[in-house]
C-alpha cells in the first residue's frame, strides 16, 4: 500500500496543466516517454500515456504516428484553450447576456480597456 494519503493527492487538473505546459515549450510532438522525462515526477508511463490519450479523445492534442505508439501536440495554444472553455460554458447558459453582464462587471478597469479595444478592432476587421 501506498504511503501516499488521500491528502497528498495532487489537485484536480495538476498532471494534465503540467502535461500541457511540456508539450506547448517543446513546441513539436512528444511521445509519452519523452513527456514523462520531462515531467521528472516518477510518475509511471503508463500514467502519462493515460493523460496524453484522454487528452486526444477530447480534442485538446492531436496525435501522430511514431515508433510503435503516437506522439501527441496541442491542437491549441493555452490562450486558445482557455478561450474555447469560456466560450463553452457561455454556450450552456440560457442567459447569456446576463452571464455576460456580470463577467463585464466583474472585470478590472485595464482588463474592460482591453476587452473595448478588442471589440473595436474586430468591428473593423472584414470577415
Amino acid at each position: 500500500m501506498s504511503g501516499r494519503g488521500r491528502d497528498d493527492r495532487r489537485p484536480h487538473g495538476e498532471l494534465v496543466t503540467d502535461v500541457l505546459g511540456v508539450l506547448w515549450e517543446a513546441g513539436k510532438p512528444m511521445t509519452a516517454q519523452q513527456v514523462n522525462a520531462v515531467l521528472d515526477k516518477g510518475l509511471a508511463r503508463t500514467t502519462t500515456a493515460t493523460i496524453l490519450i484522454r487528452l486526444y479523445e477530447k480534442g485538446t492534442l492531436r496525435r501522430i504516428p511514431s515508433g510503435r505508439g503516437f506522439a501527441y501536440e496541442p491542437v491549441e495554444d493555452a490562450a486558445g484553450l482557455v478561450a474555447g472553455r469560456m466560450r463553452r460554458e457561455l454556450e450552456s447558459e440560457p442567459r447569456r447576456d446576463l452571464v455576460l453582464r456580470r463577467f463585464v462587471s466583474s472585470l478590472s478597469e485595464n482588463d474592460e480597456d482591453t476587452l473595448r479595444r478588442l471589440l473595436l478592432e474586430a468591428e473593423d476587421t472584414p470577415e
